[in-house]
């Protein structure tokens, strides 16, 4: 019997609401390393939810083609996370220690596309180079859904296991970098700040997810590996590799929660993304701009849906030269009360700032604009199935290695 049932599908499924919310501003900020964790992690949050239904008091074979997709997007997850904080520890770095902010529209096309192809591309390309070690079709475990297993042999290192502990290493320094650069030029950042154009608390908050991920992937990543080198076996050939490789592998609950080795690596895979989600989310999600963005959104489907709320939305007439909101008799009553001149404010030089700094990287374009009154804004089955219930065995065949999903 699951012990955090219903507890995991409902915190799952929260998770995935509340993490895609803050996608549309950074996806108009064209922050490529952002915008891609987001998707993810809410990609994979969807997808443990889904599997925590299905697959709840069951390891039956159900939905072959779900477990085809969703255990190849679980298994680039693993490979995604660091990928996409990298690129935030790269564009950081950029922000922090360049001294010409104002590029391009080619260059930041540029800048673009690249953290696109690592956050993005690398990901998938791992995943159809995985298939070269990759053990059988699937595995299924009760309560936590579709595995694809990767087979412990020496080629799966620098296909999958290698890959985010270079990257996590890779990011630590460019997190050494930024915070060394961060405190030479604070002077001129807090000019910036003081400047009042641009916001500068989504730079730090960038800056504090990179480091928390990074303090999270290379731990994780040397504990693995410690783990798969200790259990390595040798490689003979493909034909070897994908023996049996239609075969489909059920767990049932019993099984991996009695033995201490697989209990710990499935609530791991389990619990994993779950945490990338949470602190993605009290970085950003409640961030003060985001509330902002929430109540402007809420404010404009009130007025689409309530249009009752409108006041005098009756004397609205069909002609454009004479609409007018409310009683004219209350502006003339009201005329010289609570009225305050328009002002018009031509900055130049700041607004250049901010627009620059905000075409550049990571930083809020929290400026004044035009008309902005708010910050920022199947097939059914497979040719063989066979259930696992030896309950001698000290761990499953699948489980003699780390899983895939260690960030």
């Amino acid at each position: 019997m699951e012990p955090t049932y219903p507890l995991y599908p409902i915190v799952s499924f929260l998770c995935f609401i509340l993490v895609l919310a803050p996608l549309p501003t950074h996806w108009r900020l064209r922050n490529a390393g952002t915008s891609m964790y987001i998707i993810w992690t809410a990609a994979s949050c969807l997808i443990l939810f889904v599997n925590s239904l299905v697959w709840h008091d069951n390891a039956i074979d159900k939905a072959p083609v779900w477990c085809d997709i969703s255990g190849r997007i679980l298994l680039g997850n693993g490979i995604a996370i660091p990928a996409c904080i990298l690129c935030i520890q790269r564009r950081l770095y950029l922000i922090t220690s360049t001294q010409v902010v104002i590029i391009s529209q080619k260059e930041k096309r540029k800048y673009f596309i690249q953290d696109l192809f690592v956050s993005l591309g690398f990901p998938l390309l791992v995943m159809v180079l995985a298939y070269t070690v990759q053990g059988n079709r699937y595995d299924i475990y009760e309560e936590f859904g579709c595995f694809i297993p990767i087979y412990n042999v020496w080629p799966a290192y620098p296909i999958y296991y290698l890959p985010p502990l270079a990257m996590g290493l890779i990011s630590l320094c460019y997190s050494l970098l930024t915070l060394r650069a961060f405190v030479s030029r604070r002077s001129e950042l807090n000019e910036f700040i003081n400047s009042g154009t641009v916001t500068f608390k989504r730079h730090v908050r960038l800056m504090c997810l990179a480091s928390t991920d990074i303090a999270f992937t290379i731990p994780f990543c040397v504990w693995g590996l410690q783990a798969d080198i200790s259990t390595i076996h040798p490689y003979v050939s493909w034909e070897d590799t994908h023996f049996g490789f239609s075969i489909i592998r059920t767990y049932p609950d019993i099984i991996w929660r009695n033995n201490e080795t697989s209990r710990i690596l499935v609530e791991f895979c389990r619990w994993i993304v779950i945490l990338c989600a949470v602190v993605f989310i009290a970085f950003f999600t409640f961030a003060e701009e985001s509330r902002k963005n929430y109540g402007a959104i809420f404010c404009a489907a009130k007025k689409r849906f309530c249009p009752w709320n409108r006041k005098g939305s009756s004397t609205r007439t069909s002609d454009p030269s004479s609409v007018h909101w409310g009683n004219s008799n209350d502006f003339a009553s009201n005329a010289g009360r609570n009225t305050v001149l328009p002002v018009f404010l031509n900055d130049n030089s700041a607004l250049t700032l901010a627009v620059a700094l905000g075409n550049h990287a990571e930083l809020d374009d929290n400026y004044p604009r035009k008309g902005n009154t708010s910050a920022g804004s199947g097939s059914l089955g497979s040719s063989r199935t066979s259930v696992t219930t030896d309950c001698v065995s000290p761990l499953p065949p699948t489980l003699t290695s780390r899983p895939h999903c260690i960030p």
